[in-house]
């Protein structure tokens, strides 16, 4: 098991079964030996209005049947972000396993639910998260973002501000562009003093600039040599 902590949500319209889940949740942290945050919410309206400041979540344990949004629409609203959280649900009817299999779902826990059964989805959830592609934690206009390092093509630096460029959108952040360069992997390398690129994004490499895609940016002097070799390196 990894040493990470988890942030756990549970989304549920009965405050028993609410804390029912959680005490599980925390009886398989203790013996596990990892630490967990267990947020909770009695609605999927509740959740969505959380979610919006705070995306980086990492289980979801959702009840099927509330009232109002349902667990399946609120797993269909999370992965439109491509949210990656691992998704459990919590049913009393069979017949709603097919929809959920439509969204990833992890597993599907039939009320009622079974402490052995649901440590089990936790350790196989907990197990799939820890072979998770490398990803970077950003705060970007009142909102928690987790970015995964792939989808990066380069950060660009602004006096106080980085602006990370992806595949398909554009994040400004405030952060020293040294400060968040230690935070990623070393799949990234600093070009030039305001530009940090993915090495397994770029496409051409020349004396004065690197192209990533269709963008060239700058090439510091004297680094053509040092971005070849990592470049080989890192492909």
């Amino acid at each position: 098991m990894t040493t990470r902590k988890y942030k756990i949500a549970i989304c549920d319209d009965e405050q028993n079964q609410i804390e029912y889940i959680a005490s599980i949740v925390t009886s398989w942290s203790a013996c596990k030996g990892v630490g967990c945050e267990i947020r909770t919410f009695s609605s999927a309206e509740e959740f969505l209005f959380e979610y919006e400041e705070d995306k980086v979540y990492d289980i979801l344990l959702l009840d099927v049947e509330m009232k109002g949004m349902n667990g399946i629409e609120l797993a269909w609203r999370i992965r439109k972000d491509n949210n990656r959280a691992e998704i459990v649900f919590v049913t009393s009817h069979f017949e709603f396993v097919g929809e959920g299999y439509e969204v990833d779902a992890l597993h599907y826990l039939m009320k009622p639910i079974s402490a052995e059964k649901l440590m089990q989805v936790l350790t196989k959830a907990a197990e799939k998260i820890s072979q998770e592609p490398p990803s970077v934690v950003i705060s970007c206009e009142g909102e928690t973002i987790k970015l995964y390092e792939s989808d990066i093509l380069y950060v660009e630096s602004f006096l106080h501000y980085l602006v990370i460029h992806t595949k398909g959108k554009k994040y400004k952040i405030k952060e020293n562009m040294s400060v968040f360069e230690n935070r990623v992997s070393d799949d990234f390398y600093r070009s030039h003093r305001s530009y940090l690129v993915s090495l397994k994004h770029i496409t051409r490499i020349s004396r004065t600039s690197v192209s990533i895609e269709s963008t060239e940016l700058p090439l510091s002097r004297g680094k053509y040599d040092d971005i070849n070799r990592a470049f080989i390196e890192h492909n």
